[in-house]
């Protein structure tokens, strides 16, 4: 399942503004815990086009929405590493901001603390089918299904990517969230998806099922194409209710995993627009995640890194 060779990509997402502090060992609760703390550019649908164009796509859209408190920085950001930013400045709501406590500890394992202010309030009116012209492809963030504007804009998307012959990939985001949406209601709102890209925890989630191979099998049948991320342990390609492939993790030395699966899924559709098939193109995220969890922060490097 390819779209071909080349052609845009448009990804519809979150533009947040990460904090990440960097502790070692458990919070001490009601004191001090030494840490190191950077500000950073987030958001999973923005880190999806980040990684996107530094592997390799040329012409990476995003509509966002942020507040105007930070609307210049993030689009400077974006612009730098090669996306062309369609962001909306929210003049109610403040840029959504992550705070991730993250345990350098081996696994450099994280916790988030999120305030999504204006990311959430992306709806329909923001939308314009302009935004598809020449695209080979539409990413959605499945954080746009966790608040209402949002979740009205997601078949908005889905008609216009339809009516044009475009497939639709998307990532679930989090396993918190889609606890609290509910799965039966996240299955029906992902209908006409073509790629879904769930963690290990979000298509166990998905499926009520343990076994994470079992989990992506089981979502092969709802959506045509799974790829389900395993961490330091590949990823799963799954179709028609079968896992057709495991795909193994590049060894790496773990500094901060924030934004790790947002990597695998920039570089994953990338690849498939250079025309890979999707077992190539999850080894190709299997390397960008290897990538990202060895920086800090969620985005790849840019010229002066």
């Amino acid at each position: 399942m390819t779209a071909g060779r080349g052609g845009a990509l448009l990804v519809v997402g979150d533009v947040v503004t990460d904090v990440v502090a960097r502790h070692r060992g458990p919070l001490a609760t009601g004191t001090d815990t030494a840490a190191a703390i950077h500000r950073l550019p987030g958001g999973a649908g923005a880190n999806v086009a980040c990684w996107a164009a530094y592997g390799g796509c040329r012409d990476v859209r995003l509509l966002g929405r942020v507040g105007s408190d930070a609307a210049g920085w993030h689009r400077r950001e974006l612009t730098a590493l090669g996306v062309r930013p369609h962001l909306v400045v929210d003049g109610s709501a403040p840029t959504g901001t992550v705070i991730c406590l993250v345990d350098t500890g081996a696994a450099a394992e994280r916790t988030f603390l999120t305030d999504s202010g204006a990311s959430l309030r992306l709806e329909p009116g923001d939308w314009s089918d302009g935004l598809l012209d020449g695209a080979a492809r539409l990413h959605l963030s499945g954080y746009l299904l966790f608040s209402e504007p949002s979740r009205a804009l997601v078949p908005v998307a889905l008609a216009a990517a339809r009516a044009r012959g475009v497939p639709v990939s998307l990532d679930p985001a989090s396993a918190g969230f889609l606890t609290e949406l509910g799965v039966d209601r996240f299955l029906d709102l992902v209908e006409g998806v073509d790629v879904l890209l769930p963690s290990r925890a979000e298509a166990c989630l998905l499926t009520g099922l343990p076994d994470p191979v079992d989990a992506a099998a089981k979502l092969s049948r709802h959506v045509p194409l799974v790829i389900a991320k395993q961490g330091a342990e590949g990823a799963l390609v799954a179709r028609s209710g079968t896992v057709c492939a495991r795909v193994p993790a590049v060894p790496a030395s773990p500094r901060d995993s924030t934004g790790a699966g947002d990597a695998f899924t920039g570089a994953f559709l990338a690849a498939l627009l250079t025309g890979m098939p999707p077992e190539e193109a999850a080894a190709a995220g299997c390397r960008a995640g290897a990538r990202a969890v060895e920086r800090v922060g969620a985005r790849p490097p840019g010229a002066e890194d």
